[in-house]
């Protein structure tokens, strides 16, 4: 099996994995540097670093790399101790690194206006695959979204065929209350990885109730990330884009920041009388 074909087939699917590679070795070790191993979201592996109980620990490590996003360098002292037998290794020094292998992050941005034009320039220079969905055609078009991956004209399709997982953002920035409640209605009960609206205090705070007296409890919308965007002050549509765009990488990278921010919002939406800017 090619373990980077394997890759390439488990990030389409939107597959999360980690690879193991032997990247050093020194003592009487045999080299066996580049040797990798792949293990799967499921736990299964394909390929070796030798065996044992090494192998042993660098699966147990390679799961905690997936959950946490991050790389991790592990470095083996071995000798001829029996605990660390296995068949290949005498004595020395083995360093492997642990890589994460995630599915590239996907921006599906509700609404095809300025804001979301100029989202969708940095969010796909920030390395977000784009997916636009307005129901108006005259906006949701290659011309103005030549970076999209997909365009969809209609939010009943969109809502029946794409699949959020833990790689998927939803960005709701569309024309009016009516869509951005209709929008969020759906999304807050996917497992998308980030659900941002963009909005006044007022505005959002109306969103929830409307949406509560529907049957939404208060803990589905703990999740939402609204108002949408680090606070910089921004008024242009390209600047605002910008306030988006960073927290949406402030997400994906676990910014301890981002979680707070998250909590902060909801707890001041409930609370803000601030007049709708929208």
């Amino acid at each position: 099996m090619d373990l980077f074909e394997e890759i390439v087939q488990m990030r389409k699917a939107g597959l999360r994995g980690a690879l193991a590679t032997i990247v050093h070795t020194n003592g009487s070790i045999p080299s066996y540097e580049s040797s990798r191993m792949l293990v799967r979201e499921d736990g299964s592996i394909a390929g070796t670093i030798g065996g044992g109980c090494v192998e042993a620990d660098v699966w147990a490590a390679a799961r905690d790399v997936m959950a946490k996003e991050s790389p991790r360098k592990m470095v083996f002292q071995l000798n001829n101790e029996a605990s660390y037998d296995n068949g290949l290794i005498c004595g020395g020094t083995l360093e492997v690194f642990v890589e994460p292998i995630l599915p590239q992050p996907i921006a599906y941005i509700f609404g095809g206006g300025h804001i979301s034009m100029a989202l969708a320039k940095s969010a796909g220079a920030a390395g977000f695959g784009i997916v636009v969905i307005d129901d108006r055609e005259q906006f949701a078009n290659r011309e103005r979204f030549p970076m999209a991956q997909e365009l969809y004209t209609s939010y009943e399709e969109a809502f029946a065929r794409i699949q959020p997982n833990a790689s998927s953002y939803l960005v709701i920035v569309t024309r009016g209350h009516r869509d951005d409640m209709r929008v969020l209605a759906w999304a807050v009960r996917t497992a998308a990885r980030y659900v941002g609206m963009i909005g006044s205090k007022r505005k959002v705070l109306s969103v929830y109730q409307a949406l509560e007296k529907e049957g939404y409890t208060p803990e589905e919308f703990a999740r939402v990330f609204a108002p949408m965007g680090l606070e910089i002050g921004a008024l242009s549509p390209e600047e605002i884009s910008i306030s988006i765009c960073a927290e949406l990488v402030a997400v994906r990278r676990n910014t301890p920041g981002a979680q707070h921010k998250k909590v902060q919002q909801r707890h001041e939406a409930v609370g803000s009388g601030a007049a709708d800017l929208r």
